[in-house]
């Protein structure tokens, strides 16, 4: 009687560990019809967790999946995104895209919903619908277009959105939540939400006590979207140098956000520049402007005293978001190096990546031609 006692009292505890255990992880199972606001402000009614064949349209739509959602239940790929093809928009081929990397042998085994890329801002209707999606995840940004695919497809169309500043925008937030309330996967939207609140926060930590003394006069350049950016392109509330207090030079714009300056502003803000980040994304065109002229940041100080820096390119496709947050801590890390100086880059970059997609991707973002080499002190000779 006594052992049959202490088997059923270890069956019991086995049963309570296992239930205990399982409510820590997302459930899978489908719940019940509830009601989701996207990020339109459209109303939607879902089933969490019921959704088997899911497709992605829009820049940036399918990344976003792939840090909350299951890969292997995709329908169907935007041809930009599907190596295996010949005919294909190829201008992201060289830069690295963590999601892509990550995905790519699945991304090639799945049909076409689209061309997707920066030529082909527009749902194609009859591959989509080849796909036989019960569930699509658009960053098109219009009401009417949402409204009028969902129709012709009648499947619940959700419109997500990214917001103007990368990783740190109040968007990135809502659409993580939203995406893990979708397809049940709450508890790791919640953790991948935490995880860049905690990196902000330690950030900020970290470069709390500078003062104005203490800054250098920093330019950040090249950014905005991949291969058409060049170093007058620029910011001048740029949200990584604002959350890693760094100074920036560009201060007197018209307005904020990313945008082009005049070549006589450069070259009067050059001999005051400490200190030059270059993205990555405009390399290819200042190789060319280089080329012709050599002697174009010959008046910048950060320039002759070699303080000019290589940040990857975060804005392929859309913001790689992993990608933008390393940048914050590879600008904090250049520009207070004391600070910083227990962070590794790659180190952190693969801390990032798993976080984001579940692998470390360091050593393969590095490899990409268009990484060229990874971050660090500007090789010059990448420019001849």
């Amino acid at each position: 009687m006594i052992k049959r006692l202490r088997i059923l009292l270890v069956l019991v505890l086995g049963l309570c560990l296992s239930l205990s255990l399982s409510g820590c992880k997302d459930k899978n199972e489908p719940t019940g019809p509830v009601e989701v606001e996207d990020m339109l402000g459209r109303k939607l009614n879902i089933t969490p967790g019921s959704y088997q064949r899911v497709i992605c349209i829009g820049a940036g739509a399918l990344r976003m999946y792939c840090y909350i959602g299951d890969v292997s239940l995709l329908a169907g790929v935007e041809d930009i995104d599907n190596s295996s093809l010949s005919e294909r928009p190829k201008m992201f081929d060289g830069v690295a895209r963590p999601y892509f990397i990550a995905n790519e042998e699945a991304f090639k085994k799945l049909p076409s919903c689209g061309v997707g890329g920066p030529q082909s801002q527009f749902a194609e209707t009859e591959k989509i619908l080849a796909c036989n999606p019960d569930i699509i995840i658009s960053e098109y940004e219009d009401i009417d277009k949402a409204n009028s695919l969902q129709e012709l497809v009648s499947v619940p169309v959700v419109v997500i959105k990214y917001g103007n500043k990368g990783v740190f925008d109040e968007n990135v937030k809502k659409t993580i939540t939203l995406l893990g309330k979708i397809f049940n996967k709450e508890q790791k939207a919640k953790t991948l939400n935490d995880y860049i609140a905690s990196s902000r926060e330690e950030i900020e930590r970290r470069v709390k006590d500078i003062t104005a003394s203490e800054q250098k006069k920093v330019y950040i350049a090249g950014l905005g979207n991949w291969g058409t950016t060049n170093h007058l392109m620029t910011a001048q509330n740029y949200e990584p140098f604002n959350i890693a207090k760094i100074n920036n030079i560009v201060t007197d714009l018209a307005k904020d956000g990313i945008q082009g300056i005049e070549a006589e502003k450069f070259l009067s803000l050059a001999p005051q520049m400490d200190v030059m980040i270059l993205d990555a994304a405009a390399i290819k065109n200042i190789k060319g402007l280089y080329q012709a002229d050599n002697t174009m940041f010959d008046a910048c100080k950060a320039w002759e005293d070699g303080e000019v820096y290589l940040q990857m390119a975060y804005n392929a496709y859309y913001t790689n978001l992993e990608i933008a947050l390393c940048n914050t801590w590879f600008n904090a890390k250049v520009i207070y190096p004391e600070l910083f100086s227990d962070i590794d880059i790659n180190e952190k970059l693969d801390e990032i990546t798993e976080a984001f997609l579940g692998v470390k991707l360091a050593s393969k973002i590095n490899s990409y031609p268009m990484s060229y080499g990874g971050y660090g002190k500007l090789n010059k000779e990448v420019l001849n």
